[in-house]
């Protein structure tokens, strides 16, 4: 017999429902207002498209060719930026965590916390040294920015990885060794795809920060020469500075579905990765 609802629980389901109909608001207003004419939605922002202002996808035709700089361009730029970042971050720190839990040294925990220092210093306090510092050594491209994200990226990466591994069977890896296989092979024959949870999670929650990243492209790349996606929505002006919020809407749209789309494929596994990486050890 299914339990009947207590009143508390009733309570916080009608609190939770309305704060998620506030979190989705602006972007049902963005999609609405991408099938306006840019009249109208300096009109009435909040009105329903009608037979006068609905233009169909000519924003989003509009979106793609706008200005001088191609959108397409820019979210190659973005692709590209992302897909490689957390490629080398999953990489990258997964063999640093399983070295940190693995080797128990003063070394490796001095390591640890310093990653996890990492987590809590504001952006802000090292954005201006980090601009001089990524011109000096050349990372101001989006073919060397991912080693900058993969520094940023590597506090809640390793804490996370970490926090699993502390968790996997020590004998798993004392079996492979027994049987030939050196700390490499060990690696990615028997620990990486024990990682597979916690992988997934690292990987759409890393993703969902670099592609909506706007401040450290905006301060270290060429904006002039490269810009990625968010960079591209700030300078969709016109002549004067005039501004097309029907083609602005529908870039927005087209900057924010992909990565909707892949969380919703992928959210149940970011809850278990996080809950994995969170009670082991």
């Amino acid at each position: 017999m299914k339990k009947p609802y207590s009143l508390s629980s009733k309570i916080l389901t009608c609190f939770f429902t309305l704060f998620c109909l506030v979190w989705i608001f602006p972007v049902a207003q963005v999609v609405i207002n991408s099938f306006k004419s840019n009249a109208y939605i300096n009109l009435d922002a909040f009105a329903l498209p009608t037979s006068e202002s609905f233009v169909g996808w000519d924003n989003y035709i509009e979106g793609l060719t706008f200005g001088n700089y191609p959108f397409l361009k820019s979210a190659g730029y973005s692709v590209f930026i992302s897909v490689t970042s957390v490629f080398l971050i999953l990489l990258f720190c997964s063999m640093t965590a399983w070295y940190i839990v693995r080797v128990k040294s003063l070394f490796a925990r001095i390591f640890y916390y310093l990653c996890l220092f990492s987590m809590i210093v504001p952006f802000q306090m090292v954005m201006f040294t980090l601009t001089d510092t990524a011109d000096k050594l050349h990372l101001n491209t989006p073919w060397t920015i991912p080693v900058i994200y993969l520094g940023f990226g590597a506090g809640l990466a390793v804490f996370m990885f970490s926090g699993f591994i502390k968790g996997l069977p020590l004998e798993i890896e004392e079996a492979a060794a027994i049987d030939g296989c050196g700390p490499v092979r060990t690696f990615f024959c028997v620990v990486l795809p024990m990682l597979k949870p916690t992988l997934i999670s690292v990987g759409i929650l890393e993703l969902m920060w670099v592609w909506n990243d706007y401040l450290l492209p905006y301060l270290v790349l060429d904006i002039t020469e490269y810009r990625t996606i968010p960079i591209h929505v700030q300078y969709l002006k016109g002549s004067y500075g005039t501004v097309d919020l029907g083609a602005t809407m529908a870039v927005i749209m087209m900057a924010i579905l992909p990565i909707i789309i892949v969380y919703l494929f992928c959210q149940k596994y970011i809850i278990k990765g996080v809950a994995a990486g969170a009670v082991k050890g």
